[in-house]
Formats: C-alpha cells, sequence, structure tokens
C-alpha cells in the first residue's frame, strides 16, 4: 500500500507542478486541461494514504504536505469556475435587445453523423451557429439548414481546421481573418439584432499542444491573443465562442480574457465541461465563450452527443447599454503583461515561418 501511495502521489505532484511551469512544450501544458481530475485523485490518494498507511514516516508526512499543498492551490484555482463564487444574476437586469442564443461546435472531421447535428439544430434553432472541423463533406450535409440560415460563411479544409458560420440576425459584413497562420482561419462577424442594435461576434479554432498535433502552444496562444487584440480594438458588444483547446484557467486564457477585457461566464456558473463527449470523468471544458459587460448571459449549457468528441456548446444572452455592473468582472493588462502577449503573438507567428501568414479575406 505504501509504494502504491508514493507512486500515485508522484504522478499527482507531477502533474501538479508541470503546468506550473511557464514553457509553451505540450508535456508542461496538457496537465492544465486534466485539473480537475488531477486534484480529485490527489486528495482521494491524501485521505486514504491517512487511513489505510499505518506506520508514517517522516518521508509520508511530507509527500502527504506537498499533496495538501498543491489540493489547495488547484482549489483556488478552479473556485471562481464554481456555483459557489459570486455572479451578477441576469434575470434583474432590464433588455435593451431580445434573447439571442449560439450554438458553437466542433463537430469532428470524421464524424459522419451530420443528421444528429442537422436534428439537433432545427430543435434549437439558435441565432448563430459556429462550426469547427468542419470539411466539405460536412459543408454539402449542412446545405439542409440553409433555408433557415440565410447569412452564412464558409471556409470548408480537410486539416480539421475548417470553419463554417451561420447566422439568422442582419448581417453588416463576415471576414474571414489569419493571424497567425494561413491554415489557421477564424470568423469575425459585425452582426445587428432584432433591434438593430449592432454587435461583433468572433469565432476561434487554434491548435492544440499534444504529441498529435503541435509540439508546443505557440501557435494556439499566439492565435487567441491575437484575436485578444482584435476584439479591443473593436468598439460595441462582443461575444466570442469556438473550440480554444484551452481550458478557461490555463495562463493563456487569462491572458486573453484581460486583453480582450471580457467577461469568462463559466465564472460562478460551473466547468460546463465540453471534452470528452464520450467520457464523462476524464471531460474538462476547453470549448469557451466570452463576452463584454454589457451582454448577460441567461443559459450556458451543453447540448446533447452528435457522435463528435466534443459536446455542442448552448448560450442564449441579451444586450443592455444601460448596465454597469457588470464592469467590474473584467480585468485589464498590466504593463508587464503587455509585454508577455506582444512576445506570444510573435512567437507565434514566427513558429515554423508564419511571418507572411497574417491576412484578412
Amino acid at each position: 500500500m505504501l509504494s502504491v501511495y508514493y507512486i500515485l502521489s508522484a504522478f499527482c505532484i507531477a502533474g501538479s507542478i508541470l503546468p506550473l511551469i511557464p514553457h509553451p512544450h505540450w508535456t508542461f501544458r496538457v496537465w492544465e486541461f486534466g485539473r480537475i481530475q488531477i486534484m480529485t485523485i490527489q486528495l482521494a490518494v491524501l485521505l486514504l494514504g491517512f487511513i489505510f498507511i499505518e506506520e508514517k514516516s517522516l518521508v509520508f508526512w511530507s509527500i502527504s504536505g506537498i499533496n495538501l499543498v498543491l489540493i489547495i492551490n488547484h482549489a483556488i484555482i478552479l473556485a471562481p469556475y464554481t456555483v459557489i463564487y459570486r455572479r451578477n444574476p441576469s434575470n434583474k437586469i432590464d433588455k435593451d435587445s431580445a434573447s439571442i442564443s449560439v450554438v458553437s461546435v466542433n463537430v469532428y472531421q470524421f464524424n459522419n453523423e451530420y443528421e444528429k447535428l442537422i436534428t439537433l439544430i432545427n430543435e434549437v434553432q439558435p441565432d448563430i451557429l459556429l462550426t469547427l472541423e468542419t470539411n466539405q463533406a460536412w459543408e454539402n450535409a449542412l446545405t439542409k439548414i440553409e433555408s433557415d440560415y440565410p447569412n452564412f460563411k464558409k471556409v470548408p479544409l480537410e486539416n480539421t481546421y475548417g470553419i463554417h458560420f451561420y447566422t439568422k440576425l442582419k448581417v453588416k459584413s463576415i471576414k474571414v481573418n489569419y493571424h497567425i497562420a494561413d491554415d489557421l482561419p477564424s470568423i469575425q462577424a459585425a452582426l445587428f439584432t432584432k433591434e438593430g442594435i449592432p454587435f461583433t461576434f468572433f469565432g476561434v479554432h487554434p491548435p492544440p499542444p499534444s504529441p498529435t498535433e503541435e509540439d508546443n502552444a505557440k501557435e494556439r496562444d499566439g492565435e487567441l491573443l491575437a484575436v485578444g487584440k482584435k476584439i479591443k480594438e473593436t468598439k460595441g458588444s462582443v461575444i466570442v465562442a469556438g473550440d480554444f483547446n484551452n481550458v478557461a484557467w490555463a495562463r493563456s486564457s487569462l491572458l486573453f480574457r484581460k486583453t480582450s477585457e471580457l467577461i469568462d461566464p463559466r465564472i460562478g456558473r460551473g466547468f460546463v465541461s465540453t471534452f470528452h463527449a464520450k467520457y464523462r470523468l476524464l471531460r474538462f471544458p476547453i470549448d469557451l465563450f466570452f463576452h463584454s459587460p454589457d451582454i448577460f448571459v441567461e443559459d450556458f449549457k451543453t447540448l446533447r452527443p452528435i457522435g463528435s468528441d466534443h459536446l455542442p456548446l448552448f448560450c442564449s444572452f441579451f444586450i443592455n447599454k444601460e448596465e454597469e455592473i457588470q464592469e467590474e468582472e473584467t480585468e485589464s493588462l498590466k504593463e508587464e503583461e503587455k509585454k508577455e502577449v506582444d512576445k506570444i503573438i510573435q512567437d507565434g507567428i514566427n513558429e515554423e515561418g508564419n511571418q507572411d501568414a497574417i491576412a484578412t479575406e
């Protein structure tokens, strides 16, 4: 039992410490995703050690102390993303706009269960639909919804970074941006509510750091922070959705939130985990959503599986231009963080010679 305790403790300690090291390689960044699971295992190991290990040596007490400190650190990081954290209730706020709904879903390019998504969209009838990993086959299948979604932008790709945007709302413009690389498109759409209130939608899908995709997080973090700077330059109400391939509590996600000065609706609502759709106990939130302070979220949840490894993410919100009670929930970059953000963006552009990749369609 003692050897099992030491082995599990070593795993949990390594998984807790590695993401604290500011290195972009996937061996450091991948541990950020499993923080919930690592904390749960670490807590169980700690409690079972006290229950079942009778002779408690100095080594045991030392390892237990390290486990306890790291569990507390996990809890501090994750606490804002639980329902115990304070947030402003949207049901007490006057509406300047009718409710607007968004579905963002990574369909998994090799998933051919097209009808599951089409049936879900026909049931939910969101005002905005963002699909990720959509290739030509998915584009062909989704023509069935175009009678309900007359405004769209399609970027079918076979590299798992295709992106499609559909909306029922009035459109001023829809652009495809390439912030970091010429094979990583993102969406920027200037829209109007039914009442004629303008707002901007951003859809993103940067690559993850992993042994099977990118060796490091440079492109992901550079893309996210480049979008964050673009948002900061955008006037008016803003929402951002997509597969960030990043958890909300990761350093680069926090820098994105500060750069864009947006609000994370998960704070005070819960984790709303989307990946992996098939394994509930191994699930974590990487499909994210952010909004400006004049946008108030009414409903934020996952929808039923569509055959993908991601669950669809649903959000309904309204706009109130007068209320300022959410301003306190935004954060801004400090001077040293601004330099860090600029460096991360440049590192992303430089990764594998992408210096000439920045473009807008």
